[in-house]
């Protein structure tokens, strides 16, 4: 690889991590789930990146948006950490089945949006929300954990999947000399 096409990935992901970081402030909560999980769009230029740069640059905007959300919102360790982990299955999955081929894009979506339900659900059930449970000193967590994960988690991860899988999939149309 040239020393220019070095350069250019690391602006692209340095570009696309910033945008990805302006778009976390953009969140909406969704009426009929609990206030606490939201839905951005900063997933959207991890998947431009994706796209673009592979799957490295893909993760790099993940991890360098989460780190910049963490730095300014230090009182809330768990949510950045969440944030990484839902961003991060759907982009590998996304690229495990499409291989940067944008003609698998409908599967790639669907596989995505499954795989990451599926990740967050396991991990808010045994790491996340015990964990959030013992920072915040709350019992009741613990106790109710299926039901938030199934009425809350599940719902939201999958129609955040599908919010963002249309996003992306609209603006890949769009670009197509860029990706």
């Amino acid at each position: 690889m040239t020393q220019f096409n070095k350069t250019r990935r690391l602006i692209i992901v340095s570009l696309l991590s910033a945008v990805a970081f302006l778009l976390m402030f953009l969140k909406f909560p969704l009426p009929f789930l609990p206030p606490y999980l939201t839905v951005d769009l900063s997933d959207v230029p991890a998947i431009i990146a994706l796209f673009t740069v592979g799957p490295v640059g893909a993760i790099g905007v993940e991890i360098i948006k989460n780190i910049l959300n963490f730095l300014i919102n230090m009182a809330d360790p768990i949510g950045p950490f969440a944030n990484f982990l839902a961003g991060s299955s759907f982009v590998l999955t996304l690229f495990i089945i499409t291989k940067g081929r944008k003609h698998k894009l409908l599967i790639g979506f669907v596989c995505a949006v499954v795989v990451m339900t599926i990740v967050m659900s396991l991990m808010n059930y045994f790491v996340l929300l015990p964990l959030y449970g013992m920072i915040m000193n709350f019992s009741d967590i613990a106790a109710n954990l299926k039901v938030i994960i199934t009425t809350g988690i599940i719902p939201f991860n999958i129609i955040k999947g599908l919010i963002v899988s249309v996003i992306a999939a609209i603006l890949i149309k769009m670009l197509p000399r860029l990706i």
